[in-house]
């Protein structure tokens, strides 16, 4: 029956009905505005914890433990603590977003890190190469395309982050119309939320695609997939 699997003509008719009524396209861009800072927040964090513990095994010793710890408990359950902190307001989503960005970022510039052939790095220094000039012509290009990896697994969890965020207290943004969505038992307005998601996560995945095409333009494109 329709209340169950409803027909495209009524998810249509539903979604024509949100945008005049229910401010639908005012939703769909705070959700999208979170996504996107809560994906640069957590890659450029991934970033720079990645370099710090791939490049210091002391940091690695001291802040590996906690990262771990933070990576395994759920994030689902640090969503009410956030909202407990900062409130109904964008930055619980937020956070949770960066909780879970940060982690594949991270995990594949540390790996990339590590993977470096020592004997470069020290054919560098025997040309008098300072930190500096090995840090950016070697190890920071040698990580570009596990980076980019990590970058496109991070864009289809910063929708789910987000998602999470708005789901458990949120009073604007998508998650909040799939709430309404799903207390009013409307499926159509369901439907409609899960496929503007779909979309705010194929944006943010093709975005990514875009630039590692223009960054990484000197790789073959199987070897480019492969990362």
């Amino acid at each position: 029956p329709p209340f169950i699997i409803p027909p495209a003509s009524l998810v249509w008719d539903e979604f024509v009905r949100m945008v005049a009524r229910d401010k639908l396209v005012y939703h769909t861009a705070v959700t999208a505005m979170q996504v996107g800072i809560g994906f640069v927040l957590g890659v450029l964090l991934g970033i720079v914890c990645g370099f710090t513990l791939g490049l210091s095994p002391t940091a690695e010793f001291v802040l590996s433990p906690y990262i771990l710890a933070l990576q395994i408990a759920p994030k689902v359950a640090f969503a009410p603590l956030f909202i407990i902190w900062f409130g109904y307001t964008v930055y619980p989503k937020i956070l949770v977003c960066v909780l879970i960005v940060f982690f594949p970022v991270m995990i594949n510039v540390l790996g990339a890190v590590r993977a470096l052939d020592p004997d470069i790095v020290r054919l560098a220094k025997s040309f008098t190469a300072s930190r500096l000039q090995i840090f950016w012509k070697i190890e920071f290009p040698a990580a570009m395309p596990p980076l980019f990896a990590g970058l496109r697994i991070a864009s289809t969890l910063a929708v789910i982050g987000v998602l999470v965020g708005e789901l458990v207290g949120g009073n604007i943004g998508l998650g909040y119309l799939l709430t309404f969505g799903e207390g009013a038992g409307n499926t159509a307005m369901v439907f409609v939320v899960i496929i503007l998601l779909t979309l705010i996560g194929i944006v943010l995945y093709g975005l990514v695609v875009l630039a590692e095409e223009r960054v990484l333009h000197y790789l073959p494109a199987r070897a480019r997939v492969a990362t």
